[in-house]
C-alpha cells in the first residue's frame, strides 16, 4: 500500500492531467461538417420547394407564388426545351422539390426518365390541364418525306403528343395555366392561401390587358397580311385566337427535327413567294442560319428573332412572359405591314 503522501501527490497529478484536457477540449472549434448540406430540401426559409420545367412556364409560377417558394427553373432563357439534356444536378433538385411543374403535353420528353432516376416523391402538376387545346400538326411541313427513312419520319411525327403543346402562345391559355398553378400552391401550401389568390388575380388581369394589347396590334393589319412563315410550328395557338395563318415552317413541329432537304426548302420557298408574304420569322432559342438561307432565297425580310418556347435573357425585350408576348406582337404586325 502506498503512503498516505505518496496517494495524495498521485491523486493531484491525474487531477492536474484532467484539468488540462478539459481545458485543452474547451479551446477547439467544433467540428465542421465535411460536406457541404442540399442546396434545397422539401421546405426551406423561402417556402416549398418547387421546379417549373422551362423558363415560360417559371415566370408564370413566380408570379404566383411570388416570395413564397423557393423556385429551380430547370431549362433556363434562351434555353430550348426540346433539346434540353438534363443534369446530376437537375436530378438532385428533382429528388428535393414538393412540386414540379410541367406543361404535360409531352413538351418535355426527357422529364419522365430524370424524374423516376431521382426517387423524387414530388407531386407533379401539368399546367395544360385548363388550356384550350389544339391538335398536334401532323404535317412535316418543310420535309421532303421521300428523302427520310421511315425512322426518322416516325421520330420527327411523334416530337410530341397529340396536341400541340405551345399552350402559352394564347394569352387565354396562359389564364388558364395561372389558375392551375395557383390551385397546386394552395394544396400543398394551405397557409399561404390568401397571398396566392391575390397574386394569381393580380396577374390575371394584367394577362387580360396583354390580350387587350395583342388584339390591338392585330388589328391595325390587314387581314390578308396575316401569315406567318417560322422557324418550327409554334405559333397555332397565337394564329388560331388572332387571326393569323401559318403558311409554313422550317422544321415542323419540334426543333428537335434534322434540317430539311434542298428538295423541301425549295417547296418552302415557293409557298413564300405564293403568299407574298413580306418577312419570315425566327427564334431566340435556334441558329437562324437555316432562315437566313430561306429569306435569302425567296427575296424577303428575316424579321428579329421572336421568343418563342423561352425567354430571352434578363434586360432583353422577353425578359418575362408579358415581355416576350408584346415583343412578338409588335414585330410580327411591323415586320407583315411592310
Amino acid at each position: 500500500m502506498l503512503p498516505i503522501l505518496s496517494r495524495y501527490t498521485v491523486t493531484l497529478a491525474m487531477l492536474s492531467v484532467v484539468a488540462l484536457l478539459m481545458t485543452a477540449c474547451a479551446s477547439q472549434p467544433a467540428v465542421q461538417p465535411t460536406t457541404a448540406p442540399p442546396e434545397s430540401a422539401t421546405t426551406t426559409a423561402q417556402g416549398l420547394s418547387v421546379v417549373a420545367t422551362y423558363s415560360i412556364l417559371g415566370d408564370l409560377v413566380q408570379q404566383v407564388a411570388g416570395d413564397s417558394v423557393a423556385l429551380t427553373v430547370l431549362v433556363g432563357a434562351e434555353g430550348d426545351p426540346h433539346t434540353y439534356q438534363p443534369t446530376p444536378r437537375d436530378s438532385a433538385t428533382i429528388g428535393a422539390a414538393t412540386l414540379i411543374f410541367e406543361n404535360g403535353l409531352e413538351f418535355e420528353s426527357w422529364l419522365d426518365d430524370i424524374f423516376v432516376a431521382s426517387g423524387s416523391q414530388a407531386t407533379r402538376v401539368p399546367v395544360s390541364t385548363g388550356a384550350t387545346l389544339l391538335a398536334a400538326t401532323k404535317e412535316e411541313h418543310g420535309h421532303d418525306e421521300e428523302e427520310h427513312s421511315e425512322e426518322e419520319h416516325s421520330e420527327e411525327e411523334h416530337g410530341h403528343g397529340e396536341f400541340d403543346p405551345h399552350i402559352w402562345q394564347d394569352p387565354l391559355n396562359a389564364q388558364a395555366m395561372v389558375v392551375v398553378i395557383r390551385d397546386a400552391l394552395i394544396a400543398a401550401d394551405p397557409d399561404n392561401r390568401a397571398t396566392y389568390t391575390a397574386n394569381a388575380a393580380a396577374y390575371t388581369t394584367e394577362l387580360q390587358a396583354l390580350d387587350s394589347f395583342i388584339r390591338e396590334q392585330v388589328a391595325t393589319l390587314p387581314a390578308e397580311r396575316r401569315k406567318l412563315v417560322t422557324n418550327h410550328d409554334t405559333f397555332a395557338y397565337f394564329a388560331n385566337r388572332y387571326g393569323f395563318e401559318v403558311i409554313g415552317t422550317a422544321l415542323g413541329s419540334s426543333t428537335e427535327s434534322t434540317d430539311p432537304s434542298a428538295g423541301a426548302i425549295s417547296e418552302l420557298v415557293e409557298q413564300i413567294r405564293a403568299a407574298a408574304v413580306p418577312a419570315i420569322f425566327t427564334e431566340n432559342t435556334v441558329n437562324p442560319a437555316l432562315m437566313e438561307t430561306i429569306a435569302r432565297e425567296a427575296g424577303v425580310t428575316l424579321a428579329p428573332a421572336l421568343f418563342t418556347d423561352a425567354l430571352g435573357a434578363p434586360g432583353s425585350s422577353g425578359a418575362t412572359y408579358l415581355e416576350m408576348m408584346r415583343f412578338n406582337a409588335t414585330t410580327i404586325v411591323s415586320n407583315l405591314a411592310e
